[in-house]
């Protein structure tokens, strides 16, 4: 039989039952007792199961296999509920995981799963999984090299390698006689942070200091100094017996979370088996072919070029808007009109169907959340509220990697430990609510933690220590605006380095990437009782209304969703501030940004007595945009400038009006120091 063709549902229901098995694996360890739950999960195992076997993969087809006797013991309650199963299973289910996603970038899907189908094969005698062969799940820090980065820390890397810099891992031993190996740790570390940027050290920066560890650890740093001159400094730190550098190979890095010793390869399920799983199979296909006629599953890369093709059509809908306007005349204007409601109509529908809830992104929270509880000796409790309001596709794929690293930031450093909490009269579980709504054109996505907050007293002491502000601006900011300050590149609240994250390094990132979505993100904050971060994204990046502006005799599109007002003022009412002409808007100074000296056009308007104002705001900050007339609102198509023209200054793309002129579009954020 060919295989192929089912290749692309295989993997999409592969990846949806593992997600079922993680959330009610998930609901499973709160209540162990519930058979129903483990019902649930066996169902969504037996499934895989056959759909591996009959696709040919065998190694999947296993795991699964032996996972699945463990649920039938706990269902036919042979064996009862304990952490250190739920453990084992859940190390099972990230294993089909990286074998899935193997699959789907074109791999064969094989990788020895010996020794966890050995420990799951304890389990299912009854004998308790030993410390020797529990070495497979393992943390890190009994690895001698790190091994494994998040999606995270992989794009922090690969920023810093195209910027110049370099990545290693060094590994530094200290002598086994050395008396203080906190102290030694903190030595290395200050010599690390002035040659580069620290991205993460095993054990983690806690366990270092608590000494929890033998007399080797393990840090990735990026950096523009030789391995050679690491060294050098390393090794001038008394009591260091070793350091050895590699460079990290991101081809080579794996961002599984535990690393499987190579081992012997297991049976694969009998073939009598494998046959009535394929008439179950069959059996099943049919059922939902019955069941779900009403829904077909469509490759995006469709819908990708169907949103293309009516791209096209804005655009010459736009021309016919322009020549039916000239000619005015009625029959051609009632038709034109007539197509514009239509194709209105048809813009919604395409929008709609690239619409995705965010519940993709966010169903893989609560797995990270409970890892990172356990590793970090804390007691959560995540709450998600409106997983199903819907993003664009374009925008929830770049949206996971922002989230996660602020969900670690809220855990790592925004919740205390457990006995700190009961000391501050708060509850010893921390709480963290991950929530998404919808408002005009905007999805906003907010965390927010109940834990220590933001001390504004150290953020300035670190603004004003890194040069961020000076003392005169430091004394007139408002808490909001301080807290503001961790945005800011390179910043960071955090005393030590952390292998989960830092309050503010790599915020920086997060705020350039959701502003690159065209959203922004804020943080508000109360020491002591907790942070709020918010993002706010537009639902679609490829369609967009602006207000078009002219500067002399060229067109330029300014988003409707960075506008506040249009105004037009007279040119006595411009004040000078601090070598800066300004104007008092509504109470507030706002800053003038003229566009013709920024894009270097002529003035047109020079001897005029008004001047044409666009106020524009990027989070709290606000700047009046001086442009020489308004044309008018218009939806447009974003086209990007390509790879020759992607660092011009504050213009984000270009689009092509009905008269066929091309309009730059300005990126606000960019012209809003």
């Amino acid at each position: 039989m060919e295989m192929n063709q089912y290749l692309e549902v295989f993997i999409e229901e592969s990846k949806e039952h593992l997600q079922s098995c993680n959330e009610k694996l998930l609901e499973l360890e709160k209540n162990p007792t519930d058979l129903s739950i483990v019902n649930e999960i066996f169902r969504s195992a037996h499934t895989l199961k056959g759909m591996s076997a009959t696709m040919g993969y065998e190694d999947l087809a296993n795991l699964t296999h032996q996972m699945e006797n463990v649920l039938d013991a706990i269902r036919n309650e042979k064996l009862t509920v304990t952490a250190e199963i739920l453990d084992v299973v859940f190390a099972s289910v990230d294993d089909l995981e990286e074998m899935v996603f193997s699959i789907a970038e074109g791999g064969d899907g094989k990788k020895d799963v010996s020794k966890v189908v050995e420990m799951l094969k304890q389990i299912e005698n009854g004998e308790t999984v030993t410390a020797d062969t529990n070495t497979a799940l393992a943390p890190q820090h009994l690895m001698q090299s790190i091994g494994s980065y998040d999606d995270y820390e992989n794009a922090v890397i690969q920023q810093s390698m195209e910027q110049g810099f370099t990545p290693y891992e060094l590994t530094i031993t200290l002598r086994t006689d050395c008396l203080l190996k906190a102290a030694r740790v903190f030595m290395v570390f200050e010599i690390l942070e002035q040659a580069g940027e620290v991205i993460k050290s095993v054990p983690s920066v806690e366990l270092l200091e608590e000494e929890k560890f033998d007399h080797e650890f393990t840090v990735a740093l990026v950096t523009k100094e030789s391995s050679e001159d690491l060294i050098n400094k390393v090794m001038k730190v008394s009591e260091i017996e070793d350091v050895i550098v590699r460079q990290i190979d991101l081809d080579h890095v794996s961002t599984a979370v535990s690393e499987i010793s190579t081992g012997e390869q297991h049976e694969t399920p009998e073939k009598q088996e494998v046959e009535q799983v394929k008439e179950e199979v069959k059996t099943a296909a049919k059922q939902v072919a019955a069941t779900s006629s009403k829904t077909i599953r469509v490759n995006i890369e469709r819908l990708d070029i169907l949103m293309n093709l009516f791209e096209e059509l804005v655009i010459d809908r736009g021309r016919l808007e322009q020549i039916s306007r000239d000619l005015n005349n009625s029959e051609l204007n009632e038709t034109v009109e007539r197509m514009s409601r239509i194709s209105g109509d048809l813009q919604n529908i395409i929008l709609n169907m690239r619409m995705v809830p965010v519940e993709t992104v966010f169903n893989r929270f609560p797995r990270m959340i409970r890892q990172l509880a356990k590793d970090l000796n804390k007691k959560i409790h995540l709450d998600i509220v409106g997983a199903e309001t819907e993003l664009d596709r374009t925008v929830i794929d770049e949206i996971g990697d922002p989230l996660v690293h602020l969900l670690r930031n809220a855990i790592d450093h925004g919740i205390e430990m457990p006995e700190e909490r009961v000391r501050n009269g708060k509850s010893e579980e921390g709480h963290v609510v991950l929530s998404a709504y919808h408002s005009g054109n905007h999805v906003f996505i907010e965390i927010e933690d109940d834990g220590a907050g933001i001390n504004r007293e150290r953020v300035l002491k670190k603004a004003l220590d890194r040069g961020v502000v000076t003392e005169q601006l430091a004394a007139t900011l408002t808490d909001k605006q301080v807290y503001e300050l961790i945005f800011s590149s390179g910043f960071s609240t955090a005393d030590k380095i952390s292998d989960i994250s830092g309050r503010g390094v790599g915020l920086d990132v997060v705020k350039s990437t959701i502003e690159s979505l065209g959203g922004t993100v804020s943080v508000d904050a109360k020491e002591g009782k907790g942070s709020l971060f918010s993002i706010q994204l537009p639902l679609t990046l490829s369609i967009i209304s602006v207000m078009l502006v002219e500067l002399s005799n060229e067109k330029y599109a300014i988003p409707l969703s960075s506008i506040i007002e249009t105004a037009v003022i007279k040119k006595e009412d411009i004040l000078q501030a601090h070598n800066q002409k300004v104007i008092d808007f509504r109470g507030k100074i706002v800053p003038l940004v003229f566009l013709s000296e920024i894009f270097e056009v002529p003035c047109a308007n020079e001897d005029e007595d008004f001047v044409s104002l666009i106020i524009v705001r990027k989070g709290e900050k606000m700047a009046a945009l001086v442009v020489d007339s308004f044309i008018g609102q218009q939806e447009i198509v974003l086209k990007t400038l390509g790879n020759y023209l992607n660092s011009v200054f504050a213009i984000s793309g270009a689009t092509i009006l009905g008269d066929g002129q091309v309009a730059l579009i300005v990126d606000c954020n960019a012209l809003i120091k």
